[in-house]
């Protein structure tokens, strides 16, 4: 005798895509994995625009803090292009997004001229700290020190922001992206010549 019932017989693959979409719906892993294979098409790539008078507006500032309690305030960057990143530990989109910003950093860490300010977003500062963990990411753990201006973050994660030398915005994203493509690295390192 048969163990499953003939309706589950039937319907073998109903049940499979049923048990895949349950899954997708409770693991943020599985929805991150499936969101990093999204980005790997290049439908999800950023671009900085070029200037604008629209992008000749200085940011706002505000500052983050980090890890050891130090306040990092935007106004101090200048000079420097700024990549910002808001970011939560529960989010796909943002996990999806991760591995292309740990790329980027790689690439630029040793640039005295670029900084990364990944501002995690989490209720509690140590789900974020745990998930970079986990996953082996060493890119900087900030957390907003003050209110976040509406410029940068405008209630979605993730969040992107670059800033050139001057302070100016020059690209801003929401949602998720690939920012470890060729053609994204070519657009910063135009910023960091200017």
């Amino acid at each position: 005798m048969n163990k499953f019932p003939l309706w589950i017989r039937k319907n073998w693959s109903t049940v499979i895509m049923i048990a895949v979409l349950i899954l997708l719906w409770v693991n943020p892993d599985a929805k991150a994995w499936v969101m990093r294979q999204m980005i790997s098409t290049g439908l999800f790539n950023s671009k900085i625009e070029e200037k604008t008078e629209e992008s000749s507006l200085v940011t706002p500032n505000f500052s983050v803090k980090n890890e050891n309690g130090e306040i990092i305030e935007t106004s101090q960057l200048r000079g420097k292009v700024v990549f910002i990143n808001f970011w939560a530990s529960w989010c796909p989109p943002c996990r999806a997004e991760f591995p292309s910003v740990q790329k980027l950093y790689d690439r630029y860490r040793s640039n005295e001229d670029m900084i990364f300010l990944t501002v995690n977003l989490d209720d509690e500062m140590i789900l974020g700290k745990k998930y970079l963990q986990k996953e082996k990411f060493s890119i900087p753990f900030l957390v907003p020190n003050d209110s976040i201006p509406k410029e940068l973050y405008s209630g979605s994660i993730p969040a992107t922001t670059v800033l050139d030398k001057t302070g100016k915005i020059r690209m801003h994203h929401s949602g998720m992206a690939d920012y470890s493509k060729d053609s994204f690295y070519k657009e910063i390192d135009g910023l960091l010549k200017e």
